[in-house]
């Protein structure tokens, strides 16, 4: 089947040798936690319990050790605390980690120093060194990722089995855009309890707003799988076209499967969402909502780094909650891209200006919350949540105020 963004690596001499390698390895994640996870998202589904999804945009393989992953995991469980604080509900945690190492590109190149070269794609794919040679796609990537992939889920498996013995339940797990369909196709594994496939790269694999066209390979793979799916929906998506999506991955309309993340920008979603909204209703699919107020975000400061403002992202947040709030669906919290360290990449609390950009940009793709900035934010949508709690608003998406920067 058609199969987009993916790298051109087929002729290299490693190729075969690390597909065999990855579809003989030891799964990554074994399927009584796939099974455990999507009885957690059902459940979610059904107590109005809300979701938190965060992370780096790109992983660094130089980045998963235990202290990194470490680090890490605090983050998300101070932000999901204060989630559960804040709203007095049970907040699910999963990490953008142990394999968010592919990323899709609008442009198959970029400029450096009057020289042409392959965009950066993710460590699995190639390097962010800026030259023409540590560009080229490496197979052998796929394996170095499966290795550091497997060290993050060691870390995060034993911190999960410490919140079990302190009779805590929310994660976090593992989740990942499933990009590179060789990467992802070869951890197609059979549960011997149950005889159903399931991907053993991960908890939660998403599909994005590049590839998630019904017809095509990713949701294809996708649909093959019992884990729990994510599917990124961008401004343009035609009600039509998640439809099929939706019949594609959830047939049977089973709860806790799908989760539905639109990513509009702040400027369409308030036309471009509704539709959506009320066609998957209308469908009968109980489909998690889930905002990613970040990458329909993204601008170019005059400094010449991307960024976003986290008054943006917090606006498209809330008017996110305001539209399913109209729709009488259930806004089942946000997939926010968060760094562990204070990095200095959004512009808006901590980072006064596009001027302070430089200071600790440190992402290799797009532009990070810091942790402060992600806790003002959770505390923006915990309020609405709070005051509102679930059900319609009595006033519609149109009464949402702007937000200050």
């Amino acid at each position: 089947m058609p199969a987009v963004q993916q790298p051109d690596w087929q002729d290299h001499p490693a190729y075969a040798e690390t597909c065999e390698a990855l579809a003989s390895a030891p799964p990554l994640v074994p399927p009584g936690e796939v099974r455990g996870f999507r009885q957690a998202l059902s459940e979610l589904a059904s107590t109005d319990g809300l979701l938190l999804q965060l992370g780096d945009c790109a992983e660094s393989l130089y980045e998963c050790t235990p202290r990194h992953t470490s680090d890490k995991i605090e983050v998300i469980d101070r932000l999901g605390d204060r989630l559960s604080e804040l709203t007095g509900r049970n907040v699910l945690r999963v990490g953008r980690m142990a394999g968010q190492f592919a990323k899709p590109r609008s442009q198959a190149t970029e400029w450096h120093d009057a020289l042409s070269i392959p965009s950066f794609r993710g460590h699995m794919i190639n390097s962010e060194l800026a030259a023409p040679g540590t560009r080229k796609a490496d197979p052998r990537r796929m394996w170095w990722a499966y290795e550091a992939s497997d060290r993050v889920q060691r870390v995060l498996r034993a911190h999960r089995e410490g919140n079990r013995r302190a009779a805590r339940t929310e994660g976090p797990w593992s989740s990942h855009e499933a990009l590179v369909v060789d990467y992802e196709s070869r951890l197609i594994r059979r549960d011997p309890d149950t005889g159903e496939h399931y991907l053993a790269s991960t908890h939660l694999p998403w599909v994005g707003e590049r590839t998630r066209r019904s017809a095509e390979a990713h949701v294809a793979l996708l649909s093959t799988v019992v884990n729990p799916v994510g599917c990124k929906i961008g401004p343009d998506a035609d009600p039509d076209d998640v439809l099929r999506v939706c019949e594609a991955l959830d047939p049977q309309r089973d709860p806790g499967r799908l989760v539905l993340i639109p990513r509009m920008g702040r400027d369409r979603i308030r036309e471009s969402l509704p539709p959506i909204v009320r066609a998957v209703v209308n469908a009968g699919h109980p489909v998690l909502w889930l905002s990613d107020p970040m990458h329909g975000n993204t601008v170019k400061a005059s400094v010449g780094l991307k960024t976003r403002h986290l008054a943006d992202v917090v606006t498209e947040a809330l008017w996110f909650r305001d539209i399913l709030d109209q729709q009488r669906q259930h806004a089942a919290g946000l997939h926010i891209e968060v760094a562990a360290t204070d990095v200095t990449e959004c512009v808006g609390g901590s980072v006064a200006g596009e001027e302070d950009l430089a200071r600790h940009y440190t992402s290799l793709c797009d532009p990070r919350l810091n942790p402060g900035q992600a806790t003002e934010l959770i505390e923006a949508w915990a309020k609405d949540t709070a005051t509102v709690g679930p059900g319609p608003r009595r006033s519609g998406p149109s009464a949402r105020p702007e937000v200050a920067a």
